[in-house]
């Protein structure tokens, strides 16, 4: 007869450890076993008691370690949607470790907790695949940050302004204000065009004349028209940021003019520029080389020009396309380019241009029409 072996249930390796613990107490007489319960009750109660002190040392050290985190995050200005994320990853690492540490200080074997762990994180990987890569595209976007909550992108077809990055997806509003939500994971991997991201943008438009227009008067009126325009950069995008901060500085100065009172204030001294005035003075003169060496470099010519520009773009079948190109700030960029419709609607007709409409020369031969 063949023998096989039957497999070990994990059942009765419970069962045979409780009939070695019942066998402990077998041969033992009532005040011994009485003795040996008392023990092991003050044994288990002097690692309860250890425990507890080291959960509560434990969650002190959690809680300053996370204050010590947020303080640090939020003087250097980090995006709010990264913040919170990795506070919390911080928090339930830390809380996941004085766990186990807990569990290991009252006896209890944490292997197999591990184990179970690890068995349920690869299932729950397997299950979750395609939730994994979009939380990975979401701490992916809170790194990298290609966009903010705020700016007006295009991703996956649809465009909008971003209103929350979550770590699955992000959500964005359309220009008509229906919430658009996107997986991360395709963001991440995918193309996105941030209108947002740069300060300054161009602005095209496309201006029909009809055949006998003056080509350069056209072109000079079209110049003088957008050079009009003050939010329209005139030469060099630097020079129109200095000049945008001077105008946002003179208006906080007329909204607030006590900061004119405290411009001046001259900042304290510390003790030890009294004590050691050489080493003040050596600083004084590396500031001094380093500003040099600031201005030095400041003095190389980088600027491009980003003055208006007019040129005859198509000899279309009706009319001259003239192309008309500025450049302005991002955030005036819709503002401009529909004012600046209308007044080349308005404006260019009474300075002697006219805008032609398609037009078809017919030509007949006695009973023929014969179109040209």
């Amino acid at each position: 007869m063949i023998q096989t072996e039957l497999p070990q249930i994990p059942i009765a390796d419970g069962l045979s450890e409780g009939s070695k613990a019942f066998n402990e107490f077998k041969g033992l007489s009532f005040d011994d076993a009485i003795e040996k319960v008392a023990n092991g009750l003050v044994n288990f109660g002097f690692k309860l008691l250890i425990a507890i002190l080291v959960f509560y040392i434990g969650r002190f050290i959690i809680r300053k370690l996370y204050k010590m985190t947020l303080n640090v995050m939020t003087k250097r200005r980090m995006d709010a949607s990264l913040t919170t994320f990795v506070l919390s990853l911080i928090k339930m690492v830390l809380y996941f470790i004085l766990i186990i540490t807990i569990i290991g200080i009252l006896g209890i074997e944490t292997s197999s907790f591990l184990a179970i762990f690890a068995s349920a994180g690869v299932a729950i990987g397997m299950a979750l695949s395609g939730t994994l890569q979009n939380f990975a595209g979401g701490v992916l976007i809170l790194l990298l940050k290609p966009y903010k909550v705020g700016d007006y992108i295009e991703a996956q077809g649809y465009a909008g302004t971003v209103k929350s990055i979550q770590l699955f997806h992000t959500v964005i509003n359309t220009v008509d204000n229906k919430a658009i939500i996107i997986p991360n994971g395709g963001l991440s991997t995918g193309t996105i065009n941030n209108f947002s991201l740069e300060n300054y943008r161009r602005v095209d438009w496309t201006i029909c004349l009809s055949y006998d227009t003056d080509l350069e008067a056209a072109k000079r009126t079209l110049l003088e028209m957008v050079d009009a325009d003050e939010r329209i950069v005139k030469k060099y995008i630097e020079d129109d940021m200095k000049f945008r901060e001077e105008q946002a500085l003179e208006k906080e100065r007329e909204l607030h003019p006590e900061i004119l009172e405290h411009q001046e204030e001259v900042k304290p001294q510390h003790w030890w520029n009294h004590l050691f005035p050489r080493l003040k003075k050596r600083k004084k003169v590396i500031h001094q080389s380093l500003i040099e060496d600031v201005e030095m470099n400041a003095a190389i010519p980088v600027k491009v020009e980003r003055k208006p520009f007019v040129g005859l773009n198509e000899m279309a079948d009706s009319s001259i396309n003239l192309v008309v190109r500025a450049w302005t700030h991002s955030s005036n960029y819709w503002g401009v380019y529909f004012d600046m419709n209308e007044r080349f609607f308005t404006e260019l007709p009474k300075k002697g241009f006219s805008f032609p409409f398609p037009q078809l020369d017919v030509h007949f031969d006695g009973n023929v029409i014969r179109p040209q």
